[in-house]
């Protein structure tokens, strides 16, 4: 089981920056796929950014050189940095870990955290 803490949300104006963080526990993080979905109103959630558990990033068209994932697998701890946010970017951003065991894909999520862009 992993838990994960969604942190960092919040109001900013388009153009702006902010930094999500997501905090594990219950499972060391280094084993799972580690990833950012979000959700805006009225639409199905949405993968923004993932990261494998060697590093290796990839992201949505309509974030990519806009965002970056980074996770820091001693601190349990996954990062995604959000530059040059534009107002279609407001969602909440969910953090999810999967791994797949015995040929079974499990997920976890967090709690969700809002962020709005908006002047």
């Amino acid at each position: 089981q992993v838990q994960l803490v969604e942190s960092g949300g919040g109001l900013v104006q388009p153009g702006g920056s902010l930094r999500l963080s997501c905090a594990a526990s219950g499972s060391i993080i280094s084993m799972y796929v580690m990833g950012w979905y979000r959700q805006a109103p009225g639409k199905q959630r949405e993968s923004v950014a993932a990261v494998t558990s060697d590093g290796s990033p990839s992201y949505s068209d309509s974030v990519k050189g806009r965002f970056t994932i980074s996770r820091d697998n001693a601190k349990n701890l996954v990062y995604l940095q959000m530059n040059s946010l534009k107002p279609e970017d407001t969602a909440v951003y969910y953090c999810n870990a999967w791994r797949i065991r015995v040929g079974v894909r499990n997920d976890y999520w967090g709690q969700g955290t809002q962020v709005t862009v908006s002047s």
